[in-house]
């Protein structure tokens, strides 16, 4: 069966073109997106049999590869990537022996150091309310909302979706209790005569109100054709593993269960069934279909699409932010073989050969401390050849890929706790600043996207509760501030002095215990 669009009520909203983005654009989709997720997360695949490509792995005495294999060159794999499949549906290239290959993941610390960075320590929800009550009931609300979707975990996961896809989707989703009382509220009683409930009853709610990541391979937004900032629609497509075994397995599911499952086998039970979702949802209405079968819809009541985006660092004209990972493979890659030709040069050169003429049974002598040989041939001689030797230029240019990734990706090893000799450069505040000066920049423009995203994830969220009659709030009392605290080490003496005067120049208590880490009761 296709897709059936009726509920949506939109003549625009073509079942043909949705059937041309899950079937066609989302393949270049997830193809794009998930080399940016195996270059940060670089997993590595075993491999078993006998075929080309196995004994060839095998005969460097490394049984797996691994995922940033796919940019280095065949004269150090010995493999010919696809690239659609990438590195793990490599095939054995003929005549090529495989070099010594070595991966050092320069993308993963600095994608991790920069999560650090910007959500390394808890963040604070302020509402603007001019009410003092409803402020102080709303930043519990939205303690009780995050903390009951990970808490400081949610804003990381968050982080790393953005740093590494160039954007990251929130899905809010409320719990079925929810639903349920919008529904039957709008059937019993007018909106001008409902009554909340009391705070206790609030916050169990809350936590009922699911805020789902969506990674970007699943993500097909259809976006307005006069204005790209605008979603009409959500779609998402992604394969679902269901508890259950699929016996009866077609070769087209078998490659889907084995690319997605990273190689997994099929035992006598069968295979790990696995469903083709397709997810559609608008302002008014959701849909879901497994294996392009509907399977259910429903009215959405509170006319907003409930998804939120947020780009990593902000890009013009373009529904996709801009990801860290990306500008740095080409790097990447180049560091990882020019590693890989050292590591090659060094095997070859790290033991002393001989070569040995006039010298009867020379290759029958052993060599060790003491050993002696004789003949009778005056021309006789040993050349000794090989032996690890200085090599300044191959040095030099590995440290300036290194200097690069640290100019592309703006964090530093410093910003990792690595010193070495930059010690003296941070003797003072004003110091290290200046030396994380770029770190910094990139961390305050993040904080301008993700900041902005979890506020309008607030406002989403206060209009839900609002439209279920849990929590009455108006526009004014949906807006929020995030205070973010000071990634460097801090002087608390000093803080205290500067809490200290600001509080005799007027500053609210309240505020002067926020930003010294206190939640004022």
């Amino acid at each position: 069966m296709g897709f059936e669009l009726d509920i949506f009520q939109d003549e625009q909203l073509e079942a043909e073109y949705i059937e041309w983005l899950v079937d066609e654009q989302s393949v270049d989709v997830r193809g794009h997106f998930e080399k940016l997720w195996e270059y940060y997360a670089n997993p590595r695949m075993e491999i078993h049999g006998t075929g080309a490509c196995e004994r060839k792995i095998n005969e460097s005495g490394r049984c797996y590869v691994q995922a940033q294999e796919y940019g280095l060159p065949v004269r150090i794999t010995g493999l010919v990537h696809s690239g659609q499949v990438g590195v793990f549906g490599a095939r054995s290239a003929r005549e090529v022996q495989r070099k010594e290959v070595v991966i050092e993941n320069d993308i993963a610390w600095r994608i991790n150091a920069a999560v650090d960075f910007l959500f390394g320590k808890p963040i604070s929800f302020v509402s603007k309310s001019p009410d003092g009550q409803k402020s102080t009931e709303i930043g519990a609300i939205l303690k009780a909302l995050f903390a009951a979707n990970g808490a400081i975990g949610f804003f990381q996961d968050m982080a790393v979706l953005g740093s590494v896809y160039g954007f990251v989707d929130c899905f809010v989703r409320p719990g079925e209790e929810i639903i349920e009382r919008i529904s039957s509220s709008s059937q019993t009683l007018s909106r001008c005569s409902r009554k909340a409930g009391p705070l206790e009853d609030v916050l169990q709610l809350t936590q009922t109100i699911g805020l789902e990541l969506i990674e970007a391979p699943r993500a097909l937004p259809v976006l307005d054709e006069n204005d790209y900032k605008k979603t009409k629609y959500y779609v998402q497509h992604f394969y679902q593993k269901k508890n259950s075994l699929s016996k009866n397995v077609s070769r087209g599911s078998w490659l889907v269960s084995r690319f997605f499952g990273h190689g997994s086998r099929s035992t006598g039970h069968g295979v790990r069934e696995v469903v083709e979702v397709t997810e559609i949802t608008s302002a008014s209405a959701y849909q879901r279909y497994e294996n392009k079968q509907l399977v259910a819809e429903t009215q959405l009541p509170w006319g907003f699409l409930p998804v939120v985006h947020i780009q990593n660092i902000a890009q013009p004209y373009y529904y996709e932010g801009l990801s860290d990972v990306e500008p740095l493979i080409p790097l990447q890659d180049e560091l990882n073989t020019r590693l890989s030709d050292r590591a090659s040069r060094i095997t070859f050169q790290s033991f002393k050969m001989y070569l040995g003429k006039g010298i009867e049974g020379f290759e029958d002598k052993p060599i060790s401390p003491g050993m002696m040989w004789y003949t009778d041939n005056p021309e006789a001689t040993i050349e000794e050849f090989g032996g690890d030797a200085a090599t300044p230029s191959e040095s030099t240019h590995i440290a300036e890929i290194r200097e690069a990734l640290d100019k592309v990706s703006g964090v530093t090893p410093v910003v990792a706790g690595v010193l070495k000799n930059k010690l003296g450069n941070l003797t003072s505040a004003v110091a290290l600043r200046l030396t994380l000066m770029g770190m910094l920049s990139r961390n305050e423009r993040k904080r301008f996207t993700y900041s902005d995203g979890l506020k309008r994830i607030c406002r989403m969220v206060l209009a839900i509760l609002d439209t279920a009659n849990i929590y009455k709030s108006s526009e004014v009392d949906r807006e929020v501030d995030i205070v973010f605290p000071s990634p460097l080490p801090e002087n608390m003496m000093e803080k205290l002095k500067e809490a200290q005067i600001k509080k005799e120049l007027g500053v609210p208590t309240e505020q002067v215990l926020r930003e010294l880490g206190y939640e004022s009761s």
